[in-house]
């Protein structure tokens, strides 16, 4: 092990029953270095994290922070030792009944010399310098619930920065940010690196492994199959993660055979453009844009959750103006939501009661439920999507990020709609995840709509037939996925094409 070594692994195991998933991992991070996990969903990830900072016990092997052993049995031991860790799930790093200035200082509150009483006024000051150290603009006396995700993830990295850490574990930390608020983070990883931060970020956008990685760790099924120093070898390092070479093949553009839902004259909100949109079956279509624009908005209107201050819907040649979700459903749209903790899954219940949650009395005769039938359709949806599970009756908390993801989305394949909506659906999900979903959507995507809401544009460049570019909550520009103009779509990304807005 080199000599600048900060943090030390040796031959760590860990089992869950029959499921080994660390198998000897061995590995360093270096003071001042940024060391890149890529793995894809199931491979051991979050169960090294979850060691690392103090959430689990490894079975095997052994840690070391500096010259000293390291195990902590606790998160709150981890982070008093130096090690602290933004958890991919958002709401792990924040307390959402709490107020920002709280979640800022939280980890504080309980230190030597604080005293008996709560001090607002002293929590305000403090919070307000760790904002100003991110760079954080956001209003902290706001509830944690009241923020949208991405502001909850600067919130709850701005409090892990807080900690003057020894190590940082980045876990999918710019999966919600625009990229503005993800410049700022790389910003504050630079000033960590300056001070002799070990740094282990985990991640599969290549756009931040190029911008952040000073070594690669590629691991598989428990194991680490590959490590890459620079100059870097990024397609050795996902070779090495996914077992094979996982050639990116272009979409082969459909054009739609005929409209299924039309929109004209749509405002989202006050001041903004109206704009038309038209989807048609077998086509799937990307609406792309900054964090912000107005997608998840729109995602949310057209599934009943809000109404548009303007314009008219028609699905199927027929008025629809749905007043909630459950009508939205009745009619055959369904929406994945973007915020899959929050509000995509049942962490308590198992893999097949979570898919066939919204569907109950299509699975229940005279008010008893059909278990096997249940069953039977989860088990398709599992293989179908190449879910990582021993079976369909497996605890949904038990499965990895991504698996949780695509559970989410089979959910909503596993019935017939005439049009589906996905926000976000590939976040948080490794590249071969992403191509499983991606090939699934497309290939079952014939006798409806299917609308994708995007950030990244490789995302959309991968799965659309069609692109549409959303700016400040209206749609600027359309793009079929053939040779397409790469910079009039990211001037239209970045907001100059709004004098062409319908």
């Amino acid at each position: 092990m080199a000599e600048d070594a900060t943090f030390r692994i040796a031959g760590l195991g860990k089992s869950f029953g029959r499921n080994e998933v660390l198998r000897g991992i061995s590995l360093e991070l270096r003071a001042g270095e940024v060391t890149v996990l890529m793995g894809a969903n199931g491979a051991g990830k979050s169960t090294l994290v979850k060691i690392m900072s103090g959430i689990h016990r490894a079975d095997s092997g052994s840690m070391a922070l500096g010259a000293s052993p390291f195990a902590p049995a606790t998160p709150a031991e981890a982070m008093r030792a130096g090690v602290v860790t933004v958890h991919q799930n958002i709401d792990d790093g924040v307390v959402g009944t709490l107020d920002v200035a709280t979640n800022l200082v939280l980890d504080r509150l309980n230190g030597a010399g604080r005293g008996t009483f709560f001090n607002p006024r002293r929590v305000r000051r403090e919070a307000r310098e760790v904002a100003s150290r991110m760079g954080l603009a956001i209003d902290l006396s706001a509830d944690v619930t009241e923020l949208a995700l991405a502001d909850r993830q600067m919130v709850a990295i701005a409090r892990a920065m807080a900690h003057e850490p020894k190590v940082m574990i980045l876990d999918e930390p710019t999966s919600s940010l625009s990229s503005n608020e993800a410049e700022r983070l790389f910003a504050l990883i630079e000033r960590l690196r300056a001070r002799g931060v070990a740094i282990l970020y985990i991640s599969h956008r290549m756009s931040d492994i190029r911008r952040v990685a000073d070594r690669i760790i590629s691991l598989r099924d428990g194991r680490i199959t590959g490590l890459f120093e620079k100059p870097l070898d990024y397609e050795g390092a996902v070779n090495a993660m996914l077992g094979q070479s996982l050639g990116v093949s272009g979409v082969a553009s459909q054009a739609a055979t005929r409209a299924i839902f039309a929109a004209s004259g749509l405002q989202l909100a006050e001041g903004t453009p109206p704009f038309s949109l038209e989807l048609g079956a077998g086509e799937v279509v990307a609406v792309t844009g900054l964090v912000g624009v107005g997608k998840t908005r729109l995602a949310e209107i057209l599934f009943g959750i809000q109404a548009p201050l303007a314009g008219e819907m028609h699905l199927d040649g027929s008025p629809y103006a749905p007043a909630t979700p459950t009508e939205a459903i009745r009619r055959g749209v369904f929406l994945v939501a973007k915020d899959r903790a929050k509000t995509g899954i049942v962490p308590d219940f198992n893999i097949y009661e979570n898919m066939s949650l919204p569907f109950l009395p299509r699975f229940s005769h005279f008010g008893m439920a059909r278990r096997r039938a249940e069953r039977a359709a989860a088990r398709r949806q599992i293989a179908d999507l190449k879910v990582v599970c021993r079976s369909e009756r497996d605890d949904l908390a038990t499965l990895s990020g991504g698996n949780q993801q695509k559970v989410t989305v089979a959910r909503w394949l596993s019935q017939f709609s005439r049009m589906l909506i996905l926000d976000e659906p590939f976040q948080g999900v490794d590249i071969a995840a992403r191509h499983d979903i991606a090939a699934k959507l497309r290939e079952s995507a014939a006798k409806r709509a299917t609308l994708l809401f995007l950030t990244e544009l490789d995302e959309a460049l991968e799965t659309a037939d069609r692109i549409l570019v959303m700016s400040e909550h209206t749609i600027v520009g359309e793009h079929l996925n053939r040779d397409v103009d790469m910079d009039r779509l990211l001037a239209e990304v970045a907001g100059k094409g709004l004098q062409g807005a319908a």
